[in-house]
């Protein structure tokens, strides 16, 4: 039934969308035409009109046989005497013509004048013809703002449509204490009454914050599943629109369409694109203002007899206007976290329920290699290992389709076919040597998995190392030893070949940025003390004195100029190392995390 009612909306979005360019089109060609019909009709006029003082002269002198005169019209037919075709003249007061004419006839100057009585069909018809442009106008117009759906919007899972959103908590892997937090709001949609007794109100809104791919959608859809009540989705682009006031139009129909099918939940996902702080602004930004207002002022407006729940996603909970975040409008916030090992194994296990893998392979050592991955990230690693495995023609997913995969989504497509001269190969060679080197010397950053020269994405070639394990704290130690494994590329190319590259351009983008962030935003600098500076603007920085940005640069500069020292030192110490490994990709353009071992045994 589903399939059926999901054919029936693309066909009815087609058959839409193919009337609307119909009409738009017949649309447009009516103006055209209409347009070209008068300016013929006005040029054939042209060359056969008389100027109203040469008529006059000609009426004087004899000339005219016939005039021809529509009561109403101050448009005339003149026939000249030895001429056959008619002219036409315009008369700018006709009475004045007519009294003219009279003292004419006195004058014993004889001519035909015969006067028609006005068609009221031919008014009606010239008057339609010369104010359907504007009709055609105002109709394209019209049509444009239907198509824009000023009707209801959103969306509707559930309810008495026949589509579900088809996701319930058994759906959702890795955010148990989430789904604990929810499931009261499960319990409030189904039975309110409960609550209701007791003078326990249910939040009217719920905010799911975190990256990209954690899930926010997800477990927003398993509420409306596990509860059984409609599930109204909406983007917050969707909001904006290129008329003012069409956003705001939008958020009412859209409440107005949850209070007539309550109890359902309102999900809008990537609310900061409406919910952004208010400006004093104009243009846009006053169209944003006005839709964030309704908002605010419908979710203020929910009777204690409407039970409508919002749900909301954004992955910038800071960009969004105090006014929301209010107890009484989103009353909760819920972050929504990378998994954890034990979290990305059960996702795997829900991705992999329709794949076929090999024997050996264990979910659990995927999980483990792969932390800080969303659940978005896992999902897509397994879709890209199945495609591997398919276009090698294999009926199974194999270890090597898994890290295949990995890298994939993680560094970028591998690229066999970018011809590279050996001068840039021993380039990259001791530039990720470099890195692996020097990483290996530092206790706290992780062993190297594999290096490799073999471009991928925009990359030359990569060092990756083992995601073993998840970080929630990071130490400054660990912070300035990630500066120098950063900085052993650039250290590596100083030393061996006495020349550096614009290589270690992002080497040094991303170290810049953890030396800022490790001086401005944790306070690991002894000269400025523990103090947060996360700010682009200036003037918020003046009450820690006019050289506090002075002293913010030397601290950055001091961490990397001694993390670039102390990269360098650890390669002259193992010279041998280095040259080893390098001359290992050359030859080889991988090395495994075993054979790597193998240079320090």
């Amino acid at each position: 039934m589903k399939e059926k009612r999901k054919d029936k909306d693309k066909k009815r979005g087609k058959l839409y969308s193919i009337i609307f360019t119909i009409v738009f089109l017949v649309i447009v060609g009516a103006i055209i035409g209409v347009y070209i019909w008068q300016n013929n009709k006005q040029t054939e006029e042209n060359e056969d009109e008389i100027a109203y003082t040469d008529l006059i002269q000609k009426i004087s002198n004899g000339e005219v046989e016939k005039i021809e005169m529509t009561v109403g019209s101050t448009s005339i037919k003149v026939k000249l005497k030895d001429i056959e075709e008619e002219k036409t003249a315009s008369v700018p007061n006709t009475q004045a013509f007519i009294e003219l004419i009279q003292e004419e006839v006195k004058n014993n100057n004889q001519f035909e004048l015969k006067q028609n009585k006005q068609n009221p069909l031919l008014t009606v018809g010239s008057t339609f013809f010369s104010v359907l442009p504007t009709l055609l106008i105002v109709a394209l117009f019209i049509l444009i703002f239907k198509m824009q759906g000023l009707g209801d919007k959103g969306k509707v899972y559930g309810g008495e449509e026949d589509n579900d959103t088809g996701v319930t908590f058994k759906d959702v892997a890795g955010l148990d204490e989430e789904k604990n937090e929810l499931i009261e709001i499960v319990d409030f949609l189904k039975s309110p009454e409960k609550f209701h007794e007791i003078g326990a109100k249910i939040p009217k809104g719920i905010l799911l914050c975190g990256k990209p791919g954690t899930g926010k959608t997800l477990i927003a859809k398993a509420i409306a599943g596990e509860a059984g009540v409609p599930f109204i989705t909406m983007s917050g682009s969707e909001f904006i629109e290129m008329f003012a006031g069409l956003g705001a139009s939008r958020v009412r129909k859209l409440f107005e369409k949850a209070k007539k099918i309550s109890p359902c939940i309102v999900f809008i996902d990537e609310i900061d694109a409406i919910g952004s702080r208010r400006t004093s602004g104009s243009g846009g930004e006053s169209e944003n203002n006005q839709t964030l207002n309704q908002l605010l002022v419908e979710m203020d407006g929910f009777e204690t007899d409407e039970t409508v729940i919002v749900l909301a996603a954004t992955n910038r909970p800071e960009m969004l206007d105090k006014a929301l975040l209010r107890p009484g409008r989103f009353d909760r916030r819920i972050t929504i976290a990378a998994p954890d090992l034990h979290g990305r194994e059960e996702i795997l296990k829900i991705h992999s329920q329709n794949k076929k893998f090999e024997k050996d392979i264990d979910l659990k050592e995927i999980a483990g290699d792969t932390a800080g991955f969303t659940g978005a990230e896992l999902a897509n690693v397994l879709n890209e290992a199945a495609i591997i495995a398919a276009r090698s023609h294999r009926k199974k997913i194999s270890k090597n389709d898994i890290e295949e995969a990995v890298k994939k989504v993680t560094v970028g497509l591998e690229k066999h076919s970018r011809v590279i001269s050996e001068k840039d190969k021993k380039l990259t060679a001791y530039h990720e040597a470099g890195h692996a080197i020097v990483s290996k010397f530092l206790p706290t950053q992780q062993d190297v998995k594999e290096v490799s020269i073999i471009p991928r994405g925009v990359a030359g070639g990569y060092t990756m190392y083992k995601t073993n394990e998840d970080k929630y704290y990071i130490s400054k130690t660990e912070m300035e030893e990630k500066l120098i494994a950063l900085l052993g590329g650039r250290a590596a190319e100083k030393l061996a070949l006495d020349d550096i590259s614009t290589g270690a351009s992002n080497d040094i983008e991303v170290a810049t940025q953890i030396a800022r962030d490790m001086v401005t935003v944790y306070g690991m600098s002894d000269k400025i003390g523990p103090i947060s500076l996360k700010t682009d603007e200036p003037y918020e920085m003046q009450p820690f004195g006019d050289h506090i940005g002075d002293n913010i640069g030397e601290e950055v500069k001091k961490l990397i100029d001694t993390a670039y020292y102390q990269a360098q030192q650890i390669l002259s110490q193992h010279m041998d190392k280095l040259d080893a490994v390098a001359n290992a990709l050359l030859e080889k353009e991988i090395i495994s995390a075993e054979e790597f071992q193998r240079f320090f045994e």
